[in-house]
């Protein structure tokens, strides 16, 4: 076995992977196809060196892929942005030999566009989290169908959607046509099943992150519940992996976008960066913290009173809210 340095790239696909071997001086050794296998992939590099440092696009299977690696080989392992991976290409052509090339020569000259690669129990996290955000999504599409089937007939019910009583009259109403109780009722029995899916998938957060210290320190926030507590730690997974509290409030979107030019300043709305919900989920913590938080309420009264609109008071909020996170949720500060 070569005892030299190695670089590879891996352009992966859910049953095969590109895989380029590249020596310290950017001399491509191999660039073939091979199957989606750990231990096929290591056979094949560990022919041309045995430190190997590699990089992978980060999609869809590939944080499993790059966990075999790192475990069974003992190879360093680096999952790459494809955005700006491609920004990096300068060439409208793609390909997959060209990709994984180009994969291992950002590895080689240290320029590669770098995410967090997260541990297995983070990414299950994330699965439960988003399956339950799934469901809710659901439900909510459900009682947007029957809002819309009873404006069609011109039906009003006197409860609020979503209520104990909107639910018992929907069962029970007449004022609908006979095809539309028909509907009616099979929406219902979704909705029930939805509800109930829904708490099992809560029972199993709560299972699973009882011992989370992250999780508990959130928890003590006014304002900040399970839910909230839930997805900030499956998508930010550890603060300790940001530099500062602007470079973790720009991952999850809540830093204004800078347009400036020339002698004009100005910004341009949040940055469309992050996880969606992640970001929806800490606008929401925002309202909460406003309406409970004294500390929070004093700073958004302050600048309602420069005029700022509303919107941008609890943009402003959760953005300070998560850099001041930042500096308290450091492994360090937590008590398991």
């Amino acid at each position: 076995m070569n005892d030299s340095t190695v670089f590879v790239g891996l352009d992966y696909h859910q049953d095969s992977v590109q895989v380029c071997v590249m020596d310290g001086r950017g001399r491509v050794l191999r660039n073939d196809v091979y199957e989606n296998d750990a231990l096929v992939i290591a056979t094949v590099v560990e022919n041309y060196g045995k430190v190997v440092h590699t990089a992978i696009e980060s999609c869809t299977g590939a944080a499993d892929l790059a966990d075999e690696l790192a475990q069974r080989p003992g190879w360093s392992v680096d999952l790459a942005h494809p955005g700006f991976v491609s920004r990096m290409k300068q060439n409208p052509d793609k390909t997959d030999y060209t990709d994984a090339r180009l994969l291992a020569d950002l590895e080689r000259v240290g320029y590669l566009p770098r995410v967090w690669l997260a541990p297995q129990e983070v990414r299950e996290l994330r699965r439960l989290v988003r399956y339950r955000q799934q469901l809710v999504d659901e439900r909510r599409r459900i009682k947007l169908r029957i809002s819309a089937l009873l404006r069609d007939q011109r039906v009003r019910c006197p409860f609020a959607s979503g209520s104990k009583g909107w639910l018992s009259w929907l069962k029970t109403t007449k004022e609908v046509s006979e095809e539309s109780q028909w509907i009616l009722k099979r929406h219902v029995r979704r909705l029930g099943s939805l509800e109930r899916e829904i708490r099992e998938v809560e029972v199993r957060l709560t299972r699973v992150t009882k011992k989370d210290p992250l999780v508990a320190a959130l928890k003590e926030h006014k304002g900040v519940g399970s839910v909230t507590a839930w997805m900030i730690r499956a998508e930010i997974g550890r603060f300790d992996r940001f530099r500062k509290g602007k470079q973790l409030s720009r991952f999850c979107g809540l830093s204004p976008r800078n347009v400036s030019s020339g002698t004009r300043v100005a910004d341009a709305g949040l940055i469309k960066a992050g996880h969606r919900q992640l970001r929806a989920t800490l606008i929401e913590a925002a309202h909460r913290l406003i309406r409970y938080d004294h500390s929070w309420k004093d700073f958004a009264d302050k600048l309602l009173s420069r005029g700022k609109p509303k919107c941008v008071v609890v943009a402003a909020v959760a953005n300070r809210w998560m850099r001041r996170l930042f500096h308290e949720m450091q492994p360090d500060r937590l008590v398991a």
